[in-house]
């Protein structure tokens, strides 16, 4: 199987303005998924910032879980995390990569989110065979990615 996916669309933005959408506003344009859930109750997304911080999801109770941790932060062209749905095992994480490059008086965002080789069948994988799985995830991070292009307009 292959292990990774990649997609890339351009924003109207610079990548300083890119980037830091991305990682201050996510709770502002992140869109949940059924099929790729952070946790069993959609919350509010949010990173701490720098090497080391964590992307959380905060319920509206206030409980906050760990979805993973900043292992990059070079603003405003680099960022890794690592990843973890709701639907894994406790110690299994993906991890993803976004990259902000200028394209004129835009930003090409792109996404490689990877390690779902390490994914188990099952309920972690929603029964789809590794093409179609592949294929959702792709189609989940253009939509993110279009969303992230919608607040910066």
């Amino acid at each position: 199987m292959t292990s990774k996916v990649y997609v890339a669309l351009r924003v109207k933005a610079t990548p300083e303005r890119a980037f830091a959408a991305f990682v201050e506003e996510i709770g502002a344009w992140w869109r949940p998924s059924m099929l790729f859930q952070t946790t069993p109750r959609p919350g509010r997304l949010s990173f701490e910032p720098g090497a080391g911080g964590r992307l959380i999801e905060t319920r509206e109770a206030g409980k906050v879980f760990e979805i993973g941790k900043v292992r990059i932060w070079e603003p405003p062209r680099r960022l890794v995390f690592s990843w973890r749905q709701s639907n894994f095992p406790l110690d299994l994480h993906t991890e993803v990569e976004v990259g902000f490059e200028a394209v004129g008086e835009e930003t090409r965002v792109s996404i490689e989110h990877r390690g779902f080789d390490r994914v188990p069948a099952g309920a972690a994988r929603h029964g789809f065979p590794d093409q179609v799985l592949l294929m959702r995830l792709a189609d989940f991070w253009r939509a993110q990615i279009a969303a992230l292009g919608d607040l910066t307009r």
